[in-house]
């Protein structure tokens, strides 16, 4: 396996452990990032909840509910938009706020960072985001990923070691940092 590769399953791999630990809680997010949550839980308890409750009016209008499908779908949908809710609002209420302005030329939030991987001999861009925002199969890196981690702070020019784990790891060098600002592709995860 490239050691590209190795980036993009680790990054991707960090993201499924964070999630299906079920345990996000303390999470660092941007003010941008808490925005984002705020209006989700609104969009959900505004419009999604009055949807799901009509469509379980509905469907127990519909007769028998032991075999009624229809009800019981809805009834999962109401349950998962209310877990949903109760998932954000537990993660706002626990998450650490940081600021995503970095000093010019060193690698933070919302930056994008051109990487040359030495092993490879390939470059690959990335930008760095929230955990909750990482996606490294569209090329943000979450910065409580290893490659995240090890870039957060350093300016082009820096090699830069990433460590796997503890028995492995790779050299990266920074070709070039570029200060961004968050884009409409920088959606909130879901579960």
């Amino acid at each position: 396996m490239s050691v590209k590769a190795a980036v993009n399953s680790n990054a991707a791999a960090d993201s499924r452990i964070i999630l299906s630990g079920g345990n996000i809680m303390g999470e660092t997010l941007t003010r941008s990032d808490v925005r984002k949550i705020e209006e989700e839980i609104e969009y959900r308890k505004l419009v999604v909840r009055k949807e799901a409750i009509a469509a379980v009016k509905e469907a127990r209008a519909q007769g028998d509910l032991s075999e009624n499908f229809e009800y019981y779908a809805a009834k999962r949908d109401k349950n998962k938009n209310e877990s949903r809710i109760r998932y954000l609002e537990r993660m706002l209420k626990t998450a650490r706020v940081v600021s995503d302005v970095s000093r010019d030329g060193e690698v933070g939030l919302n930056n994008t960072v051109e990487v040359y991987f030495e092993d490879d001999d390939e470059t690959e861009t990335y930008k760095i985001v929230t955990s909750i925002r990482g996606n490294s199969m569209s090329g943000k890196i979450s910065i409580e990923s290893p490659m995240g981690r090890a870039l957060l702070g350093k300016k082009a020019g820096d090699r830069v070691y990433v460590k796997v784990n503890e028995n492995a790891g790779y050299y990266v060098v920074i070709k070039s940092v570029q200060n961004t600002t968050e884009d409409a592709d920088d959606k909130i995860r879901g579960f």
